[in-house]
């Protein structure tokens, strides 16, 4: 059966009201090549098997009522979501990695500034725990192995570093749970695109509930 052109312009027309609609819901089922293999800089960071991390723990735009104003970064560590929130009641959220029992952190601090592929510096409370950790005494080189990442955004409060980090890992399974030593850890896919959404000076919340 053949189609007039009409007809074919309002089956396209429809297809893309239904995919509009779907996104303007309360949020959208990320592409699964938001997660492939890419390149970025000297690295070629590697894809992410996305069927083997909880829906819920991809990026994706939600819709998120809050008090706070459109810049803001909210973090729950109970539901191990990080929001960066936009405006219209809507926000971009993403999966995190929180800090172990004992290790976890709450409360208000400012992104003081950024970097990508930083370099890791262990604490000097981490070099007492794990004398293992040493040769790092002096930072560990940016790279794929690197605990820090792709990117880091760096907490201060009251202008002083709080030594606690957003950061991405290529732990990428650690997403969801309680792992880090107090820093909120992403995919190394999310902190790219965090880090590209988010000025210096933004406001960051985290809390335990």
């Amino acid at each position: 059966m053949k189609l007039s052109i009409k007809t074919i312009g309002a089956l396209v027309l429809g297809a893309v009201l239904i995919t509009g609609c779907t996104e303007a819901g309360s949020g959208f089922s990320p592409s699964l090549t938001s997660y492939k293999a890419i390149k970025d800089g000297e690295y070629r960071i590697p894809a992410i098997p996305t069927r083997k991390i909880a829906k819920k723990y991809r990026r994706q735009r939600v819709t998120f009522k809050t008090k706070y104003r459109p810049g803001t970064i909210v973090v729950s560590t109970k539901d191990k979501f990080l929001y960066l929130v936009e405006k219209d009641g809507k926000a971009m959220r993403y999966g995190v990695g929180v800090g172990k029992q004992g290790f976890a952190w709450s409360g208000n601090a400012k992104v003081g500034w950024k970097k990508q592929w930083p370099t890791w510096t262990p604490p000097r409370a981490m070099l007492k725990r794990r004398p293992d950790l040493r040769k790092y005494a002096s930072g560990m080189a940016p790279g794929l192995k690197n605990p820090l990442g792709a990117r880091a955004l760096y907490l201060t409060k009251g202008g002083r570093d709080t030594l606690y980090r957003l950061h991405g890992t290529p732990e990428w399974w650690s997403i969801g749970t309680n792992a880090s030593s107090g820093c909120i850890r992403l995919m190394n896919h999310d902190i790219i695109d965090l880090y590209n959404r988010v000025k210096s000076g933004a406001r960051v919340v985290v809390k335990q509930g």
